[in-house]
């Protein structure tokens, strides 16, 4: 279990989520420390007491702000909350690089999927969730914010921008914001799309920009809407129990774009699902497509055809946001050479 220490250095100390170890006074003020898991070396924490202990009051409040970013709650150094989402209550592995910081996305007290972020990039890299075919019709959308990306003492839950209190320059340094949008050509691209998701509050909580990236409308409505549809057509013919999807956007390989100044633009869309149950009678056609399969889709008609070729007859709306069916080993490849960390998004290949 991944474990992090903190320290909290306050007149009126308030007791943490967490296991609460000592408190020590020194100077006035109280210094309590805590751990986020209970299986602590406790050699290790006695070792960083003592260290601790033994630095000035001033040294201690230098590292307030650092300490501040490590956060409790739905957000945290791990999915240990939301893990049913991911095939095997396991979250794709190698994704390792810093910055990235994953968020169980959690709306009117359940949580709805799972969204890795990358706060530099104020974008997620990908969503998990499980396909569930929507009941209804798609909500009007409400615009939510991460409040916890905002401040560790946040409320838990995904609020609306039109919150009360909502301090809005606060959110804007955090995350992205409606503003980033406006006037930016983009339009909001779902990694977790609502047409996955049952009921209206799960749909509802679709809405929440740490689950959007910049997307063409070419790409949006275009085409990578089509894919969505085929595969929700797929799990609801052929799949059994439940269905793991991964959706996620992918940078460019070298020079980064962003609108705003600050929400980086995918160069391409990818998904992939995991259906473990599926029918015995599949139609020969439909074999290739189970138990895993998956897609890239170009979200820049400039780009270069290595990864997704273009249809040079495809209608002119669309040309050039082509999208490409493949195997789930094939996507992780292009992924594991645009990301340069050995990506394996379902534990096992979904065997």
């Amino acid at each position: 279990m991944s474990c992090f220490f903190g320290l909290i250095v306050s007149h009126q100390p308030q007791r943490l989520n967490g296991e609460f170890l000592t408190k020590e006074l020194q100077g006035g003020l109280e210094l309590v420390f805590y751990s986020a898991c209970r299986k602590t070396s406790w050699f290790l924490l006695k070792l960083f007491q003592r260290k601790m202990l033994q630095m000035s009051t001033g040294a201690l409040l230098l590292l307030l702000p650092w300490f501040g970013g490590l956060v409790l709650g739905e957000i945290s150094n791990d999915f240990s909350q939301c893990l049913n989402f991911f095939y095997k209550k396991t979250p794709p592995e190698g994704i390792n690089a810093a910055g990235y910081q994953p968020i169980c996305q959690r709306y009117k007290n359940q949580y709805h999927f799972a969204s890795l972020y990358h706060r530099q990039h104020r974008a997620p890299l990908y969503s998990a969730y499980i396909l569930s075919p929507a009941d209804g019709k798609r909500p009007s959308p409400i615009w939510k914010y991460e409040p916890q990306l905002v401040s560790y003492k946040a409320s838990p839950e995904m609020q609306p921008f039109t919150t009360p209190n909502t301090v809005y320059s606060d959110v804007m340094k955090s995350q992205a914001v409606g503003q980033d949008y406006a006037h930016s050509g983009f339009t909001k691209g779902h990694l977790n799309p609502s047409m996955h998701q049952k009921t209206i509050v799960d749909r509802e909580a679709t809405f929440t920009l740490t689950n959007i990236v910049p997307q063409q409308r070419g790409s949006n409505e275009g085409t990578w809407a089509p894919l969505e549809k085929e595969v929700l057509e797929r799990s609801k013919a052929f799949c059994k129990r439940s269905m793991y999807v991964i959706s996620g956007a992918m940078p460019y390989e070298s020079e980064s774009r962003w609108i705003n100044n600050r929400v980086s633009v995918p160069e391409y869309m990818w998904s992939a699902y995991c259906c473990p149950s599926y029918r015995s009678d599949l139609p020969d056609s439909v074999k290739p497509f189970f138990p895993t399969y998956a897609a890239v889709g170009r979200n820049d008609r400039n780009s270069g055809e290595e990864i997704v070729p273009l249809d040079p007859k495809a209608d002119t709306r669309v040309r050039g946001y082509d999208v490409r069916q493949m195997s789930l080993e094939t996507l992780e490849g292009i992924l594991k050479t645009r990301l340069k960390m050995p990506v394996s998004l379902f534990k096992g290949h979904c065997k």
